[in-house]
Order: structure tokens, then sequence, then C-alpha cells
């Protein structure tokens, strides 16, 4: 059972899914404590310390996606969405500001629980005590113990998928990856669903890197994945 993951916050206004992922959580050894308002939920952020946060999309007083965004200014705390909402669209969009994983209801529990442990495994791997050296492409550098990224030396600002995305492709440089396995690696978990989701985000760090730079750094092999060369 979880020994020493701190505290789990939920941020659900349906109270019977709130108890429910509560009594599910104390069954799996974790400690875990409800919020269903988004600015209180925001205010016992800034305040307390929490390992994890359960994030509803559609919430009193502020939604799920300005909390997040507004805990992303300051934290690193891993947040995984929990929402009805089940488009494309806000799916990137919560991603693109800062969340770790998004789970569409209704969802099985058995899946939450282990989003909450790739989320948990992948933010301890990550701390910047394990962060590692620079790594390099091209006339790019990548900083792990800063989430940096300089071209040419000027600082390029990506959001955490896409640094998380970038900074797996460069760790394997020279390999080709195929997008599923860049999914369970990337996003954490065996991931069921949209696998373009992939190849959004290949197209906005191509956006953000290759374009303003006139470098290509990312490589489609048809038919498989990706590919970062030298």
């Amino acid at each position: 059972m979880p020994t020493d993951n701190g505290t789990i916050l939920i941020v659900e206004d349906e109270w019977k899914i709130a108890r429910f992922i509560q009594m599910e959580l104390a069954h799996e050894g974790y400690t875990a404590v409800i919020e269903t308002n988004g600015r209180r939920a925001l205010d016992r952020i800034m305040q307390e310390s929490f390992s994890l946060i359960l994030l509803d999309v559609m919430l009193p007083d502020l939604d799920g996606l300005e909390v997040c965004r507004r805990v992303r200014e300051l934290s690193g705390t891993p947040i995984i969405m929990l929402t009805a909402k089940d488009d494309l669209d806000t799916k990137v969009q919560g991603l693109d500001i800062g969340a770790d994983d998004y789970l569409t209801k209704p969802f099985a529990i058995q899946e939450l629980l282990a989003r909450i442990r790739a989320a948990l495994r992948k933010h301890k791997a990550g701390s910047p005590d394990g962060a590692g050296p620079e790594l390099s492409l091209k006339n790019l550098v990548l900083l792990p113990d800063r989430f940096e990224v300089l071209v040419d030396g000027k600082p390029v600002e990506l959001t955490k998928k896409e640094y998380d995305l970038l900074e797996y492709l460069i760790r394997n440089k020279h390999v080709v990856l195929a997008r599923e396995q860049i999914l369970r690696t990337v996003w954490g978990y065996d991931y069921i669903g949209d696998s373009n989701v992939v190849d959004v985000y290949v197209r906005y760090l191509r956006s953000k890197l290759d374009e303003p730079f006139g470098q290509k750094y990312i490589h489609t092999i048809r038919g498989v994945g990706y590919v970062v060369k030298d």
C-alpha cells in the first residue's frame, strides 16, 4: 500500500463522486481531502501541501482550467483533470496549461488509481535532484534542472507537456519512437483513446522550434512515429 505519499486533494462539486473517490483512495492507503469550490480549492492549494490534485473542470466560482493555470504559476504538483467534457480541444487546453493527465467521466476507479500511481512516479522521477545534466540537439539546449529550452541561446516558452515530449525525444535521440510508446511514457499510462494527441503536440513543438529557427528537429517516420536527429 502507498506510504509517504502526502495528501491528495479532490476538487469536485458533486459530493457523491468526491466521497466515492475519497473512500477508494483511503482503501488504497492514500490520505485524501475534498473541496467542492474552485476558489476555495485554490486558496487551500496556496496554503497547504498536496502530493497530487484531482481537479474537476466545471466548478463553482472558479473553473478547473483557471485553477490549474494559477497553480502552475507557482507549483509543479501533479494535476489530473476529472471531467465530463471529453472533446479534444478541452483536453488539449487542460494539458497545455499544465495538467499532467486528463480522465473523462464516467471512469473506472482502477484506471484512476493507475494514473495516480503513474503521476506520482513521474513527479518523483522528475524532481530536480534527479534531473541530470543538460541535453542538446543541434543548436538547441534543454536544461532539465531548470525546465528550460534554449535555441541559439534564446529561451523558448513551452508548456509542461511540450517540454516533457521534447525531453523524451531528445533523451532517445536517433531512436524511432512509436506514438503508443510516447503516450505511455510522456502521458504516464496506457492511453485509451485518440493517439493523435501526440501528433497535435509535435505540431505545437514544430511551430515553436522548427519554423521560427529554420531547423528540422523532429522527423516523422510514416506509419510508426517520430525521431529527433542532429
